[in-house]
């Protein structure tokens, strides 16, 4: 295969997309939590399930952490794909080009796994309208 700036530069579109799909999913996240966390320091609530969600939440959170860093890698070995290419290190750029491909599909593994848990967490809420009715 022969490498040069076009086929690096498909990658920084895509790249910073993901990143800011999986920055908002964090974010998200990360409000729930506080929420949760004021509805039971301030108003004294603890909801149905609670050791369920709190597991949930430290399983998404470790699983967000490593969908996120492997993106950075991906962005960061794309970049010196490009620094390889401007130093006419073609071989080498092959390689980091591997790896940059490489860890964005780890991540987009991640993220996969993530949004299982997000389902899990849902149903879980799910279960407590079930019970009242």
């Amino acid at each position: 295969m022969n490498i040069d700036y076009t086929v690096t530069a498909l990658m920084f579109p895509a790249i910073p997309l993901l990143m800011t799909v999986y920055n908002n999913r964090f974010h998200t996240l990360s409000a729930l939590i506080r929420k949760i966390h004021d509805d039971y320091v301030f108003d004294k609530h603890v909801p149905a399930h609670w050791d369920k969600q709190l597991e949930n939440l430290e399983g998404r959170i470790k699983i967000a952490k490593y969908t996120m860093l492997f993106a950075a890698l991906g962005f960061f070995f794309n970049m010196l794909t490009v620094f390889a290419l401007y130093l006419s290190k073609i071989f080498i750029a092959k390689i980091i080009f591997v790896s940059c491909c490489t860890s964005m599909l780890i991540s987009i593994v991640f993220f996969i796994v993530e949004v299982q848990i997000s389902t899990k967490a849902l149903k879980l809420h799910m279960s407590d309208m079930k019970d009242k009715r």
